[in-house]
C-alpha cells in the first residue's frame, strides 16, 4: 500500500464509483454497529431520511431542536416521522433559549465567537451527548458537495470524532434529490414553495433571490459550518 494513502482512501475510490444506496448497503454490510442518521429536517431531507431507512429500517433519527426552529420544520419533522415511520430521537441544549438570552443575549446577533459558542451550546454540544448515549459506531449525515465551498472536498467516507461518518449523497445535485423526491412521492420542505433552499434557525436564515448563493442564505453568508461535521469550528 502507498504510505500516502489510508484504508480510507480505497475504500473512498472504491465507494466514488457506487451509488446512493450501495453505499448504504456497504456500510451496513462492512463498518461497525450502532448506526445513526442525524437530519435538519430541511428543504430535501426526506430524500436521505427515506433512502437510508429503506435499509436500516429502525435506525435512530437525530433531529437537534436549538427552539428557534420555524415552525414550518417542527411540522414537517412531524409529518415525516409519520409518514416514513422515523425512530425520532429529539437533542437540545440542556439550557433553554428563554434563558441563555436572559443569560448571554441574542448571540447569533454578535460576533464570529459569540456565533460559535451558540452553535456549540445548541448543536455540537447536543450532538456529542447523541453519540456518546446511543453509543454510535457509524454516522450516516446528509451533506453534499454543492452546498457550500467549505464541502466540496468531502469524502464519501471518513473518521470523524473517533466514529465512521458517511455520506451517502454527497456526490448529489439538486436535480438528483428532485428526481428521487419525485420518484418516491416525498414532500418538500412547506418552505420550500417560498423560496427558502436551506433552512435553519428561522432569526439566521432567508429565502433565496437574485444574486444570493445557497450557503448565503444562512448567517447572512459569513459561517455556513455550525461545527457538526467540522473539527474545529473557531477555525472556520
Amino acid at each position: 500500500m502507498d504510505k500516502n494513502h489510508s484504508p480510507l482512501d480505497e475504500l473512498n475510490t472504491l465507494l466514488e464509483r457506487k451509488t446512493a444506496q450501495e453505499r448504504v448497503e456497504f456500510a451496513v454490510q462492512s463498518l461497525p454497529e450502532n448506526y445513526l442518521l442525524a437530519s435538519s429536517f430541511g428543504a430535501q431531507s426526506a430524500a436521505n431520511l427515506h433512502l437510508i431507512t429503506q435499509v436500516v429500517p429502525n435506525i435512530p433519527v437525530v433531529f437537534l431542536d436549538t427552539g428557534y426552529l420555524f415552525p414550518e420544520t417542527y411540522q414537517f419533522v412531524d409529518k415525516l416521522v409519520d409518514l416514513l415511520k422515523l425512530n425520532i430521537k429529539v437533542y437540545q441544549s440542556e439550557m433553554s433559549p428563554a434563558w441563555q438570552e436572559a443569560r448571554y443575549g441574542k448571540l447569533w446577533e454578535k460576533d464570529a465567537s459569540a456565533l460559535n459558542e451558540y452553535n456549540q451550546r445548541n448543536k455540537v454540544e447536543p450532538m456529542d451527548r447523541a453519540l456518546d448515549e446511543l453509543n454510535v459506531g457509524v454516522w450516516f449525515a446528509g451533506l453534499r458537495r454543492v452546498q457550500s465551498s467549505t464541502r466540496t472536498h468531502v469524502p464519501v467516507l471518513q473518521s470523524f470524532k473517533k466514529r465512521i461518518k458517511i455520506h451517502p449523497i454527497i456526490d448529489w445535485s439538486n436535480q438528483d434529490l428532485h428526481r428521487y423526491l419525485v420518484k418516491h412521492k416525498l414532500p418538500y420542505h412547506p418552505l420550500w414553495d417560498k423560496g427558502y433552499v436551506s433552512i435553519g434557525d428561522k432569526h439566521s436564515t432567508r429565502p433565496l433571490t437574485a444574486g444570493l448563493s445557497e450557503e448565503q442564505t444562512r448567517f447572512a453568508g459569513n459561517q455556513r459550518e455550525c461545527g457538526l461535521h467540522v473539527d474545529n469550528l473557531a477555525g472556520l
